[in-house]
């Protein structure tokens, strides 16, 4: 069987001598014993004859590239069209060859990316009128890449346009030097001029714009220290092997040392364009398809660019033409996406448009091994913020499982709630309690990925406070079963059922009911165990749930997530709660105030203080940093107070109940040993002892002083101080503290009643340790946050926190004008509730 080969606008080329194989651009070469031992048959194809030309996979399905893209000996137009799964099968040889060059899937991948081309779009830099160039667009693309290549060493290429643009504004300038004062203020010969300025062709425009183009460029990269270099090319420069070759290894030995290249189209050569040229921007438009986007997509597989970036004068690939309603800028495409993106046409002057252009250039880009991200006019960072993950313009996936957008997730969640509210109460108790079976099965497998997520925690020196979180182990799943059991047995206690009832007049009753939120969105950091009892929640409920859970536990978040979706699948609500994977969605997660009710933070102080700062439109169900206060009043007993604090800071110091400062009655200090016997129990358990300054100044060996009595430790570290009375203490606490939980020990009735009304926390005890402050302990289940908020739950937060009521209204056909006229009167009368309601 003869050698098979495919000639395609971006391709790589692979060559095998002697057991090597050589990745070169131009033509794919498969030799025949490939071909042979990979059993590649295609009826599309023969067996005899010289090599056929055959287009890329990509292109082949769409057939629409004309000839410049193919190069000046392509007979056709879309090329020789293969059965998919012959081309699958060419694909699959080329990708495991050695040396193959894989573009990323995701962007959060991109962060990897060392060698970057900066497309420059005709319009990115022009200015409105078509001469000259935007000064404040370049210099802010110049400054970022210097930044990239001196600071963060990335190898950074430009390929630009602007030559024509800047030539025409030069000979603009020659043309009214050249006038007299006369001619320069008489509109006949204005016109003149500017009928002398479209008869300029545009290569003589390029001849004379390219050496001011260059002289920016070496200007602005002066101000960082930085050389460039100009490279010219045109099309037929890239036929040449020999050439393309000399070209690669020229621009890496400028990469060496330092130097950026400058690549621009070599439009002096280039042949004329068909049609009326007075137009200078679709003239800059047409050739920049023509020339630039050839070359750049030559360019990046020739010297296995990492990522391509195009800034065009569009953010990016939009659902449908920008100017409609309902557009919406696409933040990742794949493959299979094009087709449905029939607004992106060929021009009218036969040449593909700007976008179907750049579409099948950054395809052919990301299938020999670059990634590429379409996106509009530069802003400050925007290249950094691309190579950061950020959603900016629209990335190419080299995959097409690539996982579905929050919004979509998000709209699905709204729609799959407002079923699940609909199932019958013993219906949804029995998806939780198939979930609650489904852990208890699969015990094995959820310890080995986790085990997985803590190995790869530990390499990557993540503390001890998340490792802790992430840990999962048999008892800890035994008493996540019989959480979710508990959970189940809520169901018929939650959606529909009726808070007061109220007749308004005759024949008029008011009820309040309660239902779920909408949809909840739950963040957490490593928590290993809140899929499963959030997602069971959120069953209960009645609520639609999305989950965005820490890459520390990447592997038990997937497979308890897989266990959910079994369980939704027996009542058909599998899009009720989802899992959100990608990075990249974490900000457009917080901005969905359309989909998304609630979101609750569980994490670090810092984490919820961000989401926080971050969420502008959707509330927030959480606390930041808990200061918990226990005060020692003088009437305390000595050993109910020292049993009750070192249970508050010692039984999980870490938690947010965790008492952090402790309160002494000046006369225990004065007249008993308490504080000595509290300070070794307390040391007895390892806790570290900071004083405040008033006790420093009692004892004659204090403890180090403490930084700040707004310190949340978060660990074996506690503060105390010493206050004259109890009016003191509730001074202190209420300035201090942060509204969480505070303790007073003490058997005087009158002072634990103070005590009680005037702390304004949302758990205030008495002679009770701090770490009651829980939900499941409060007899609400499974605790969902704690609150410190004053609006709609506060506290510990339990299945009640999940919902919120509407009001049900049956009248007799009753109209408020009769009430106003005195027909009717108001009741307002309270109804009492019957046993099935409540």
């Amino acid at each position: 069987m003869s050698v098979f080969a495919r000639k395609s606008f971006c391709a790589c080329r692979l060559s095998r001598s002697g057991g090597h194989t050589r990745r070169l651009l131009g033509t794919t070469y498969l030799p025949g014993n490939i071909h042979r031992n990979n059993q590649l048959q295609d009826p599309t194809t023969s067996s005899t004859g010289p090599k056929n030309k055959i287009s890329s996979t990509w292109l082949s399905s769409n057939g629409r590239l004309g000839k410049f893209l193919y190069g000046p000996n392509c007979q056709s137009k879309s090329g020789l069209h293969l059965s998919s799964s012959y081309r699958e099968q060419i694909q699959e040889v080329i990708r495991s060859s050695p040396g193959w060059h894989t573009a990323y899937k995701h962007r959060d991948e991109l962060h990897r990316a060392r060698r970057i081309v900066i497309r420059l779009g005709a319009n990115v830099n022009h200015r409105e009128e078509g001469y000259g160039l935007a000064l404040g667009h370049l210099a802010s693309i110049v400054e970022q890449c210097a930044e990239l290549q001196q600071i963060d060493g990335y190898e950074i290429l430009i390929v630009t346009a602007g030559a024509i643009s800047l030539g025409k504004q030069k000979m603009n300038e020659e043309l009214r030097m050249s006038l007299s004062m006369r001619e320069t203020l008489s509109t006949i010969d204005k016109f003149r001029a500017a009928e002398f300025m479209q008869s300029i062709t545009t290569r003589a425009a390029a001849a004379v714009g390219q050496p001011e183009l260059m002289s920016l460029y070496e200007a602005f990269f002066a101000q960082y220290g930085i050389k460039v270099a100009q490279l010219l090319v045109a099309k037929t420069d890239l036929d040449s092997e020999d050439a393309r070759n000399n070209f690669a290894a020229t621009i890496n030995d400028l990469l060496s040392n330092n130097i950026i290249p400058i690549i621009n189209g070599n439009d002096v050569v280039t042949l004329p364009i068909s049609g009326d040229e007075r137009d200078l921007r679709k003239v800059i438009a047409r050739l920049d398809r023509m020339i630039n986007d050839y070359v750049t997509s030559h360019l990046v597989c020739e010297i296995k660019a990492d990522l391509m970036i195009f800034m065009t004068d569009v953010e990016g690939i939009y659902n449908k033409p920008p100017s409609v309603d309902g557009a919406r800028l696409i933040d990742t495409i794949t493959p299979k996406m094009v087709e449905e993106l029939n607004h992106i046409k060929k021009s009218d002057d036969g040449i593909l448009g700007s976008f179907e252009a750049k579409l099948m250039s950054s395809f052919l880009a990301v299938e020999n091994g670059t990634s590429v991200v379409i996106c509009g006019r530069p802003k400050q960072n925007t290249i950094k913020d691309i190579l950061n993950g950020r959603k900016i313009g629209t990335f190419f996936s080299s995959s097409n499982e690539v996982s579905m957008q929050a919004e979509l997730l998000a709209k699905n969640a709204r729609n799959a709630s407002r079923l699940l509210q609909n199932i019958p109460a013993n219906i949804r108790a029995s998806a939780i309690r198939t979930l609650a079976e489904l852990l208890k099965s699969n015990e094995d497998e959820i310890l080995l990925a986790n085990k997985e997520d803590i190995l790869e925690s530990e390499r990557n020196g993540l503390s001890h406070a998340i490792s802790s979180d992430l840990i999962l182990t048999s008892s800890k799943l035994s008493s996540i079963y019989n959480e979710i059991l508990q959970i189940a047995d809520y169901s018929h206690d939650t959606n529909g059922r009726i808070v007061s009832k109220t007749q308004i007049d005759e024949g008029i009753e008011l009820k309040k009911v309660t239902v779920p939120i909408g949809v909840l969105l739950v963040l957490f950091e490593s928590q290993a165990d809140c899929i499963p009892l959030f997602s069971s929640l959120a069953i209960v409920t009645g609520n639609g749930l999305l989950i965005k859970g820490g890459n520390e536990a990447f592997h038990t978040n997937n497979l308890l997530m897989n266990l959910v979706s079994e369980a939704l699948e027996t009542i058909n609500a599998t899009d009720a709660i989802s899992l959100i994977t990608r990075r990249e969605d974490n900000e457009d997660l917080l901005k969905l105030d359309e989909y998304v009710d609630l979101i609750i933070p569980k994490g670090s102080p810092a984490f919820v203080q961000f989401i926080k700062k971050q969420s502008q439109a959707i509330p927030v169900l959480g606390h930041l940093e808990s200061v918990c206060h226990i005060y020692i009043d003088e009437d305390a007993d000595v050993e109910k107070a020292i049993k009750l604090v070192c249970d508050a800071k010692c039984d999980n110091p870490t938690a947010s109940n965790s008492a952090e400062t402790l309160l002494i009655h000046e006369n225990l200090i004065k007249n008993t040993d308490i504080f000595t016997h509290l300070c070794a129990a307390l040391q007895d358990e390892g806790v570290s002892i900071k004083g405040g300054p008033t006790l420093a100044k009692r004892l004659a060996f204090p403890p180090p002083l403490s930084k700040s009595f707004r310190t949340h430790h978060g660990s074996l570290k506690c503060t105390i101080e010493i206050v004259p009375n109890i009016s003191e203490a509730l001074k202190h606490i209420n300035t201090y503290g942060t509204g969480h939980t505070d303790v007073i020990v003490t058997e005087n009735q009158e002072a634990a009643t103070n005590f009680l009304k005037n702390i304004d926390s949302a758990c205030v005890f008495h002679n009770c340790s701090t770490r009651f402050a829980d939900g499941y302990k409060f007899g609400l289940g499974t605790e969902v946050a704690m609150s410190t908020s004053r609006i709609h739950a506060r506290g510990p937060v339990g299945v009640e926190g999940l919902l919120t009521t509407k009001w049900l209204l049956q009248g007799d056909g009753a109209t408020a004008q009769e009430f106003s006229e005195g027909k009717r009167r108001f009741l307002h009368k309270k109804m009492s509730l019957d046993q099935e309601e409540r």
